[in-house]
């Protein structure tokens, strides 16, 4: 009866723990990911800016060496 009862106990505590960690693992994941989110967002600005920054410097540069070719 004593042994029943103490198979049943660590039966269920190792549940509960299984349960506690799945729980705090959802809970991780889901912090991690509201986090990331803006910040993915804010990264794909920038570097959308950062695109249009370097092709209007490439586009000015072009048109600079197309005028010097002509100017020859």
């Amino acid at each position: 009866m004593a042994e029943e009862m103490k198979s049943q106990q660590q039966g269920g505590g190792s549940q509960n723990v299984k349960g506690d960690f799945s729980t705090i693992l959802l809970g991780v994941g889901n912090l991690l990911d509201t986090t990331l989110t803006p910040i993915g967002n804010a990264l794909v600005q920038a570097l959308e800016s950062a695109n249009s920054v370097a092709q209007q410097i490439l586009e000015g540069i072009s048109k600079s060496l197309n005028n010097n070719q002509g100017n020859q």
